[in-house]
């Protein structure tokens, strides 16, 4: 009986714990990335890829191509969320409206995470949930992460996907 008065929290936990979101969502924020950065590849972040990719390889599905510009637009959102030390798809419309007009998307969609401690970690914890999964395994040509540490040492992950 104790359990079933803590799922309400649990399962409160888990969705803010990991999230995903698709190109549908209206997230009408104020403002734009105004200066777009590439930092240099983490490991963690190669790894992540790699995982995705081998992942959609397992089911026959054509593996994603890193793209430079996902990469500078994922970096801008997880620098967000540790600067606001939250996980949240804020401004996600502009970030895939801009994706649309710079990088030739005709489709995006992300996933995002907190707290995870190894690519393996957070690539399993997608797969295990439905709307990220649908992300992993979509349509989509092209992807990269943005994996970022904030102050604690706390990892938060935003993985981007596009279809030209």
């Amino acid at each position: 009986m104790k359990l079933l008065k803590q799922l309400p929290l649990l399962a409160l936990c888990a969705l803010f714990t990991f999230s995903c979101s698709s190109e549908n969502l209206d997230d009408k924020a104020d403002s734009l990335v105004e200066s777009l950065i590439t930092p240099q590849t983490k490991t963690i972040e190669l790894e992540i890829l790699k995982l995705i990719n081998s992942h959609r390889d397992s089911l026959g599905i054509a593996p994603l191509k890193d793209m430079k510009i996902i990469k500078s637009v994922a970096f801008s959102h997880t620098d967000y969320m540790v600067d606001k030390n939250v996980v949240s798809h804020d401004n996600f419309y502009k970030r895939s409206t801009y994706l649309k007009e710079n990088a030739s998307a005709t489709k995006v969609s992300e996933n995002v995470a907190y707290g995870y401690t190894s690519a393996e970690s957070v690539v399993n914890a997608w797969i295990k949930s439905e709307g990220h999964k649908a992300n992993i395994e979509g349509d989509f040509t092209n992807f990269d992460i943005s994996a970022e540490q904030n102050a604690e040492g706390k990892w938060y992950y935003t993985n981007i996907f596009i279809k030209k």
